[in-house]
């Protein structure tokens, strides 16, 4: 029985992923129909040029089904969730409609906020548990581009989830399987979620607090010194929440965000930067709340968020001194 999806999102995550599956059905490997939620803009340009994905296995451009949410049905055996943090609530709204009696949702964002407001709105019997590794960007003209070889994607059964749930994310690793994904369907896929969380936010949290790649970082007297921190907070969380980082997941965070040749910076530097929204709120501040609760030290994680919102405060009142005087 053919596997339907709808991607809620065609950017780097949802384009990368929904397309590979996409791909591998076009080909006649798998039995599954993959359709894309994209707003007006994403839709024309997708009809105009197909969905085009370049790596270092190749480029690849193909035509996709894509739909803007006045064209939902009831046909959807799973949604998966690529949308940014802060776009969730406005990804609720859309694609509500395409939500049937069966449909499974698998959210890949990054942290783990979105669980609980997506639980609540949908209830836990149709929340998977998933998340991905990629470092991709989206291009002004709309090709998605992979800018390393990390292009994973973690998924699996969370407590309460609907009975026929198994069935369709075993479906979903088949199809996968003929795909370049690496592709993971796991038994305890809320510890994986953790591990990339904890990287991720520590990760996130030190690039915008120094505006730098992690080698610059490293160059300095103590940037090592305060990474090492910022991921011991970061460790504190997930202890607490009942999930302690495995010690190879330890040691080889620490490899990585202490590497001095490393010119890695993460996504949300990047948006910083380009003066892009970011998803602050839903990764560092939302970590340093639940270290916080833990009743560990969060003073690296509470300076970062503090450099975020005082960001965002700066460009308010820039955007609105500009205004007054163009009047």
């Amino acid at each position: 029985m053919s596997l339907k999806i709808l991607v809620v999102g065609a950017g780097a995550t949802g384009g990368y992923f929904g397309g590979q599956l996409a791909q591998a059905s076009h080909n006649g490997l798998t039995d599954t129909e993959v359709t894309f939620l994209v707003r007006p803009k994403r839709a024309d340009i997708l009809k105009e040029n197909g969905l085009r994905i370049e790596s270092s296995e190749g480029s690849i451009t193909l035509p996709v089904k894509a739909v803007q949410h006045t064209e939902l049905r009831w046909e959807y055996d799973l949604v998966v969730l690529a949308c940014k943090a802060y776009d969730l609530e406005s990804a609720i709204l859309s694609f509500y409609p395409a939500i049937g009696p069966n449909t499974l949702i698998l959210p890949i964002l990054n942290g783990l906020a979105h669980l609980d407001r997506l639980d609540a709105e949908f209830g836990v019997t149709r929340v998977l548990g998933g998340c991905c590794h990629l470092n991709g960007v989206l291009t002004p003209e709309g090709v998605i581009k992979l800018l390393s070889e990390l292009h994973g994607i973690t998924f699996g059964l969370r407590a309460g989830n609907a009975a026929h749930a198994r069935a369709v994310l075993n479906q979903l690793q088949s199809a996968f399987e003929q795909t370049p994904v690496r592709v993971q369907h796991s038994e305890t896929v809320l510890q994986g979620v953790w591990e990339k969380y904890a990287f991720l936010a520590a990760f996130a949290a030190m690039t915008c607090l120094m505006r730098s790649s992690v080698g610059d970082i490293m160059s300095t007297t103590d940037g090592k010194y305060l990474m090492l921190r910022l991921l011991a907070e970061c460790e504190a969380a997930a202890r607490h929440a009942g999930y302690p980082l495995r010690a190879s997941v330890i040691e080889h965070n620490k490899k990585i965000l202490t590497d001095k040749n490393s010119i890695m910076t993460s996504s949300m530097l990047r948006d910083l930067e380009s003066g892009g929204r970011n998803e602050g709120e839903h990764i560092v501040n939302d970590m340093r709340q639940r270290v916080l609760a833990s009743g560990s030290d969060a003073t690296l994680l509470t300076l970062a968020w503090t450099h975020l919102q005082a960001r965002e405060a700066r460009l308010a009142r820039e955007r609105k001194e500009a205004t007054k005087k163009s009047l």
